[in-house]
């Protein structure tokens, strides 16, 4: 298993774990050092995994009192993400996302630019592993929101993330992107960001998230199946800006 792979794993021997032993929202789990022993890695191994879980809305760290179960994978959430599509997904981030980055580039620190440049070298990374790893693209989006200094962005763009990673029409379009040219291309946009993240330039950074969450629609349009009666694109026929 290579070094990368790892938190991978670990992050899903979690999940496995949470759900085997019948915690509820609001439980304490494991700790760091609990599942480092369990499953035999070292704690920053452990750490990766619980910070990807975090990201995701199944747990919450909390300083000085442990890891928290935040909600149940199969939970009233999750059943409410299975009425939105993932195209109207899309369009809510589009219009949410696109005003986010342009507050940001007016509040950003040095600080912010920095956790953002770590978190495109880790998508990169796992696009070169191919290992089918989506946390760096999250997180990039993630810290964007961060940078606003605002929580209540913070929480509206980690909400949308969660209905998407909840939803399972996005996940059965997710298994097509087969080809690492699309990730690349995102890749390539999330640099456009950040470059007017880094010139404070409100305007540029609201314009290349648009451009970036166009290009995602656009290529997901590729790979749908128009035919299907959950497919739900017509919402972008007349999208711009």
């Amino acid at each position: 298993m290579t070094a990368e792979r790892r938190y991978i794993e670990i992050s899903r021997a979690i999940r496995e774990a949470i759900a085997v032993r019948g915690y509820r929202p609001g439980n304490r789990i494991m700790t760091e050092r609990q599942m480092a022993e369990e499953f035999a890695v070292p704690r920053s191994v452990v750490r990766e995994a619980v910070m990807a879980l975090e990201l995701d809305g199944l747990v919450e760290v909390r300083k000085g009192s442990g890891i928290y179960l935040m909600r149940q994978e199969n939970d009233a959430a999750t059943a409410a993400a299975a009425e939105i599509g993932p195209f109207e997904l899309l369009q809510a981030r589009q219009v949410l996302e696109s005003a986010v980055a342009a507050q940001a580039a007016r509040m950003v620190t040095k600080a912010d630019i920095v956790k953002m440049r770590d978190a495109l070298a880790l998508e990169s990374q796992g696009i070169e592993t191919d290992e089918g790893d989506y946390s760096g693209d999250r997180l990039f989006h993630h810290l964007i929101a961060e940078a606003t200094q605002n929580s209540a962005l913070v929480d509206l763009v980690d909400e949308l993330w969660d209905k998407r990673a909840a939803s399972p029409m996005w996940a059965r379009l997710q298994t097509r992107i087969f080809d690492t040219s699309y990730r690349r291309r995102w890749l390539g946009d999330h640099q456009a960001i950040l470059a007017a993240l880094q010139q404070k330039n409100a305007e540029a950074a609201e314009q290349a998230m648009w451009r970036h969450l166009e290009n995602v629609r656009t290529t997901l349009m590729e790979l749908s199946d128009v035919d299907s009666p959950e497919f739900d694109g017509f919402i972008f026929s007349a999208a711009g800006g």
